[in-house]
């Protein structure tokens, strides 16, 4: 059993940057088999995949409207996985969340129903 909490998130203007922080908690052997990825979800649509990345290889996975603007890594020694959002759009505005799946990291960014914990979220706006 995983537990995962973001943080990072906030209001910033177009062009702007910001960094989100998910803290992944649960057994070493248990965590180093997963992969943690970022979703957003705008209110009224669909919650989407952005970026994922294998915990014990680095793989990463990004869609193409933020690939070249955000960057995932992992900090294995501290348990957390942070996105990189730099030249930020007002597209981007979203609620973001942590995620933890067993699949690919292509695969989870890209199915909803492969991922196993969530974390709660947090804002990030985008606006002038």
């Amino acid at each position: 059993q995983l537990q995962l909490v973001e943080s990072g998130g906030g209001l910033v203007q177009p062009g702007g940057s910001l960094r989100l922080s998910c803290v992944v908690s649960g057994s070493t052997s248990t965590l180093d088999g997963y992969a943690i990825g970022w979703f957003r979800q705008v209110s009224g649509k669909e919650r989407e995949g952005v970026s994922c990345i294998s915990l014990s290889t680095g793989t990463s996975y990004y869609i193409r409207s933020v690939k070249d603007r955000f960057t995932i890594s992992r900090d294995n020694a501290k348990n957390t996985v942070y996105l990189q959002m730099n030249n930020l759009k007002p597209e981007d505005t979203a609620v973001y969340y942590c995620a933890a799946s067993w699949h690919t990291v292509q695969q989870m960014c890209a199915i909803t129903d492969y991922i196993d914990y969530w974390g709660e979220g947090t804002l990030v706006t985008v606006s002038s």
